[in-house]
Parts: C-alpha cells; sequence; structure tokens
C-alpha cells in the first residue's frame, strides 16, 4: 500500500466517524474552525506571504498571484463564511419523499453523505477551507490536494482546522491535505476508486481536462468560465458600463469574470466609448472585432482564439453584433456553459436569452460575478459545476449529498 493510499484508508475510516456525528457536533467543529483561523492568523499569512514571493519569483501572472494571496480581510471574510455555514441546514436525514406501497412497506428517499470527497485545485487557498467545511457541514470527510503555488498557506490552514476538529473530538483525518504536490500524486488521485467516492477538480481548463480524462474516480467538473455579457439594443448604455466594469475588473482571475462583451450595432457607437473610459482605470486591453476597432482606435486585433479563451487577466474581448440572434449563436459557439448575461429593457429579449442559453448561471441585466456560493445564500461552495448529472451551478450543501432508500416492513417477501 503506497503512503498515499494509506493517508485515503484514513480518510475513509474518519468518514465513518462523521456520519454518525449530530448536526450540533458538526457546528462546533466549525465554530471552532473559524476561531482557529484567526487565532492561528499570524502563522497562516506568514506561510502565505512566502508563497506570494515564490509565485512572483517564478513570474506567475499578477492576477494568478492574486488568486493566491491571503490577507487579513480576506482571512476574516473565509472565517465568516465557515460561520454562515455553521448557521445553514444540516441537509443531512432529510426524508426527501415517503410512501407507503400496497403491499404495506413504508418507503422513505434519504439524503445521505456521497463519503469521501476528493479534490484537486490550483492557487487558491481558500478552497482549501471551503472544501473542508462544506463537506464537514454535509458529513463527508475530505482529501485535498492543492497545488505547488500555495502549498504552505494550504498545510497552514489544513493544521489550523486539524487541530480544532481535535478539540472537538472529532478524528484529524475528516479534513486531510495531501502534501505531495507532484503530477505523480494527482495521477494516482485519480484512481483511488476504493477510497474516493468523487473527485472535483477546481482551476484552470487544463487541469480540469486531465482529470475528466483520466480519472476512474467518479468526477463532478466544475467549469472553465468564458462568460460573456450582451449589451442588446435596448439596454440602460450606464448601468452596463457599470455592470461590464464589474464583470470584468472586480477580480479578473476568477472563473465568473466576464471575458467577452457582444454589443449590438444600434448602440456600439454610443455604449463602447463608454465602457472603454471606465476599463481604463484597470488598464484592461481590448481585443476587439473590425467593426470595434473602428469606433476604439487603441483595441488591438481580436483573433478567433480570443473569443474562445478564459483569459483570467485585464483582458476583454469585443465583438460588435447586428442582432438578438447573432449574440445567441455567438455565444453558443463560444460558451463554456458557465455563466452568461444579456442587459436589455426589451422583456421579450430577456426572457428569450434565458431560454435560448444553455449555461449554469443566466443573468439579466446583472453582474456575472454573482455565480458563488455565497452571493447565492450557500455559505459557500465547493466549485461551480458545469455539467449537468447530480449538480449544476454553484454547489453547495445538497449538491455534495446523495440519497439511499430506507425500507419498513412487516414479514412481507416477494
Amino acid at each position: 500500500m503506497t503512503a498515499l493510499q494509506q493517508q485515503a484508508q484514513r480518510v475513509k475510516e474518519a468518514s465513518f466517524t462523521l456520519a454518525l456525528c449530530t448536526t450540533e457536533q458538526k457546528n462546533n467543529a466549525l465554530l471552532a474552525i473559524a476561531d482557529a483561523l484567526l487565532a492561528q492568523s499570524g502563522a497562516i499569512l506568514q506561510a502565505n506571504a512566502r508563497d506570494i514571493e515564490n509565485a512572483q519569483q517564478e513570474g506567475i501572472a499578477p492576477a494568478m498571484v492574486d488568486r493566491l494571496r491571503l490577507t487579513s480581510e480576506r482571512l476574516g471574510a473565509i472565517a465568516q463564511a465557515v460561520r454562515d455555514v455553521a448557521r445553514l441546514p444540516d441537509p443531512i436525514g432529510e426524508v426527501m419523499e415517503g410512501f407507503t406501497r400496497p403491499n404495506g412497506l413504508k418507503i422513505q428517499k434519504v439524503r445521505v453523505p456521497l463519503g469521501v470527497v476528493g479534490m484537486i485545485f490550483e492557487a487558491r487557498p481558500n478552497v482549501t477551507v471551503d472544501a473542508a467545511v462544506l463537506c464537514l457541514k454535509t458529513s463527508n470527510a475530505c482529501l485535498l490536494r492543492g497545488g505547488k503555488e500555495a502549498f504552505l498557506s494550504n498545510k497552514a490552514l489544513a493544521v489550523a482546522m486539524q487541530q480544532a476538529l481535535a478539540s472537538q473530538g472529532l478524528p484529524r483525518d475528516c479534513i486531510s491535505l495531501i502534501e505531495d504536490t507532484s503530477r505523480e500524486s494527482a495521477n494516482e488521485m485519480m484512481h483511488l476508486n476504493n477510497y474516493l467516492d468523487v473527485l472535483i477538480p477546481r482551476g484552470g481548463a487544463g487541469l480540469i481536462d486531465a482529470v475528466v480524462k483520466n480519472a476512474t474516480v467518479p468526477v463532478i467538473q466544475t467549469g472553465v468560465g468564458n462568460c460573456h455579457i450582451f449589451v442588446d439594443e435596448s439596454a440602460d448604455l450606464q448601468q452596463a458600463v457599470n455592470i461590464v466594469d464589474n464583470a470584468k475588473t472586480s477580480r479578473p482571475s476568477v472563473c465568473n469574470a466576464c471575458e467577452t462583451v457582444l454589443v449590438h450595432a444600434k448602440v456600439a457607437n454610443d455604449f463602447l466609448p463608454m465602457m472603454q473610459k471606465a476599463l481604463q482605470a484597470h488598464h484592461v486591453q481590448i481585443r476587439g472585432c473590425e467593426r470595434t476597432r473602428a469606433i476604439l482606435e487603441q483595441a488591438v486585433p481580436a483573433t478567433e482564439q480570443d473569443f474562445a479563451t478564459e483569459f483570467n487577466e485585464y483582458i476583454l474581448a469585443v465583438k460588435v453584433v447586428d442582432s438578438f440572434e447573432e449574440a445567441i449563436l455567438h455565444i453558443r459557439r463560444y460558451s463554456t456553459g458557465h455563466s452568461e448575461a444579456i442587459l436589455t429593457e426589451n422583456y421579450a429579449h430577456a426572457m428569450a436569452f434565458c431560454a435560448n442559453i444553455d449555461a449554469a448561471a443566466v443573468y439579466v441585466n446583472a453582474s456575472t460575478r454573482f455565480t458563488d456560493g455565497g452571493e447565492f445564500g450557500f455559505g459557500a461552495e465547493i466549485g461551480i459545476s458545469t455539467q449537468k448529472l447530480h449538480a449544476r451551478g454553484p454547489m453547495g450543501l445538497k449538491e455534495l449529498t446523495s440519497s439511499k432508500y430506507i425500507i419498513f416492513g412487516q414479514g412481507q417477501i416477494r
């Protein structure tokens, strides 16, 4: 048995204990975790500073460094999110439906944990906490493997959470971090069928594709976010500027950031200069189609690949379209099924957009940046699923559960 198999075995054994915990026990553990994150903030931020320094020396892009960075404020927000999860209803044990058969059998469909959740993710230390606490609340043990860029941060966070678990009498292995960040450990994790019930990748397209193609453990696919905003001819243009600015610049490194703006030709001459002026504060590079560049001299030519790219940077692809239908066809072609938005005052167009666009989240007159478990009231999220089986969109507590049937009889035989 390899070292990773031994670790996974301990996590699986811890999952049996966790499955029997009461809601009160889990909530107490969650509150202890929130307190521990703040109590150990000095050590956590010191570890994160070393990760940041290493990342900068490696020449990692500034937007990606931002994903990695923890601050006192961000750590405080993470701790608050943990407390928010503690306050949420516990889905485990919920009777989803119940009925009695003509033969007298009483059948209940009950919500249960998945068991052991594996996570492979990149340079987002907050994911370590989000995944751990959502799993804990739903009585799932978790085996976590972060990227090398965030290793020191992840280790410090895991130590704090494990100490909190122990203080509440729960097994430390309910939350377990793989310390080997090599490609070999990821490959081995993808084949831990005897220990993991599900594997969730969270990161860039390369990571997600590798897990989907190579894993033998069942995978919930979280999505790359090539998100679009369509500015319809009836849009409130100042409102549209504010929404595009927020969706692109508030945090460009995340998957719900806008990557392409489509603008109806009837408003392009008015809207595009307004948009460019707002985006200039963040030095956003606009990569535009020929018609966009005829209006915005500073725009650079957009390639076919630009319209298919999740930039995760201060880069925005822009295209002028002649009709609502052309916008729909463009989004259908390039969408990754994450988050898509229309800005319009035309009710028929709003409803048609919602009906025609196949994505996990579809917005009318709002920023795509709201596709987030916390913003949806889930406390946190373990990822944004862009697949259609089991879970879709921000994955909160219920998406980390399965079900089983419990049947009560009085001696019935078939």
